[in-house]
């Protein structure tokens, strides 16, 4: 029988918690639910699974995409929208970069300000 196990938050490291948070409430208009020193956490209204942001000293940015010996992302957030142009300038207004590789039409990757891509995407058809 598997265990009661239910996904809380997903956990992202920066060079500052504060800072990396910060852009996401700009980002998503989540309001921060604990700030400790080095621990962010936030979730969306209404519940369900948030993010948490976590101080790492020794952080590496990661480079996507990534070469061969070059620290490659471990994990990316995929954030549906209705408009890819309208959220994409949201996001650029908020802190984000746009990648230079953009693998799909439908998609849209983009780089929060530690360098963690995030992709915004339209559901089709």
């Amino acid at each position: 029988m598997t265990p009661r196990m239910t996904l809380s938050a997903a956990v992202l490291d920066a060079p500052d918690a504060r800072e990396l948070a910060a852009f996401y409430q700009r980002l998503l208009g989540w309001e921060i639910d604990s700030d400790e020193p080095g621990w962010v956490t936030m979730h969306p209204p209404g519940g369900g699974t948030g993010l948490s942001f976590q101080t790492e000293k020794a952080y590496v940015r990661p480079v996507w995409p990534a070469g061969r010996g070059e620290q490659q992302m471990m994990f990316h957030l995929d954030i549906e929208v209705d408009d890819l142009a309208t959220a994409g300038a949201h996001a650029v207004e908020a802190g984000a970069t746009l990648a230079d590789h953009q693998p799909q039409d439908d998609v849209r990757v983009y780089l929060d300000p530690a360098g963690h891509p995030f992709c915004l995407w339209i559901r089709t058809a």
